[in-house]
């Protein structure tokens, strides 16, 4: 599998590409990324949980003094073609000291060599799925597969890797090859709990399961995004309504969605998949104080509680 690492990226995307947004993303080759919103660098507290949204599937979690890093895609393009629209919210070289760097599978949109390279020791320890650890060259920094329900205790973060169904093929021909390159992932500490889905088709079973492994979720990190064409997004892609169903079986305090308005990568076009999230979130009556609808750049504090030192103590 090694050897495909040589093919040109091209279309081959892996998060549904060709269709009209070729030629759109053509079109956007020489076009400037848009500022971002709002530009944050770390933080100083170090008490409760925050997110900020760098974009597309990155998200800097801090869960009390650690840091964990999703899916890091800072590049301009992914795959050589599809150029970012909204520049990341957080430079690369200010990301802090991270525990650890999760990627959830090797599409170019959440596997960025590059981006890995920039981040340097400060990557932390990168988990991925075992299927994954074909396609990486030799980092300065520890690569371990985690394989489903496996978990692994990363100063003090107890991190599993959680089922999604998603293919995980890089290159398009490699896919039936890649049975175990895609997952999400479930963050403890310190009582918290969040869930990161990566990029997942609507997979009401698994989401049971997570739940039933994991019964108090604090916030539920789930892709809305691409939408169109449905008949053929639907296999790999959950669409707004979708992945707020998916936040209700998992049973999630919060949900934030990701995925979306950063890079050109099906037929919707900027604004297409909020303005369906709202009118989803209308007609199954989820209020807005329940997701965390971030620009990218933005942070939110979501739960500035202490955990009592107290063994036993219940943090909740």
């Amino acid at each position: 599998m090694k050897s495909l690492r040589a093919l040109p990226a091209v279309f081959l995307l892996g998060c549904g590409f060709p269709f009209t947004s070729t030629a759109r993303n053509l079109s956007a080759l020489t076009a400037t990324s848009s500022p971002a919103p709002v530009r944050s660098l770390p933080e100083t507290s170090a008490a409760g949980v925050s997110v900020l949204w760098v974009g597309h599937a990155t998200v800097l979690i801090r869960m009390g003094e650690r840091y964990v890093l999703t899916d890091p895609v800072f590049s301009h393009t992914v795959g050589m073609l599809s150029p970012r629209l909204v520049e990341p919210g957080m430079p690369v070289n200010e990301v802090p000291k991270l525990t650890a760097t999760l990627v959830s599978h090797p599409h170019f949109d959440h596997l960025s060599l590059s981006s890995l390279d920039a981040l340097g020791e400060r990557t932390g320890t990168l988990l991925v799925p075992p299927g994954i650890l074909d396609y990486l060259p030799r980092f300065p920094f520890q690569e371990r597969g985690l394989g489903a329900w496996s978990s692994i205790v990363l100063d003090a973060v107890k991190i599993t890797a959680a089922p999604v169904l998603h293919p995980g093929g890089r290159y398009g021909l490699d896919e039936s090859s890649c049975d175990d390159c895609a997952t999400g992932f479930v963050l403890e500490h310190n009582g918290w709990t969040i869930y990161f889905g990566g990029d997942t088709a609507y997979a009401p079973t698994h989401f049971e399961e997570t739940r039933q492994r994991f019964p108090q979720i604090d916030l539920a990190i789930l892709p809305i995004c691409p939408i169109a064409p449905r008949d053929f997004m639907r296999k790999t892609h959950m669409d707004p309504g979708e992945a707020l169903r998916a936040y209700r079986i998992l049973g999630a305090r919060w949900m934030m969605p990701i995925h979306f308005d950063t890079f050109i990568n099906s037929d919707d076009v900027r604004g297409d998949c909020l303005n369906e999230l709202h009118a989803r979130m209308d007609q199954l009556g989820i209020s807005s104080d329940a997701v965390v609808e971030l620009k990218i750049g933005e942070r939110r504090v979501l739960l500035e509680r202490i955990v009592p030192a107290v063994p036993g103590a219940e943090p909740r």
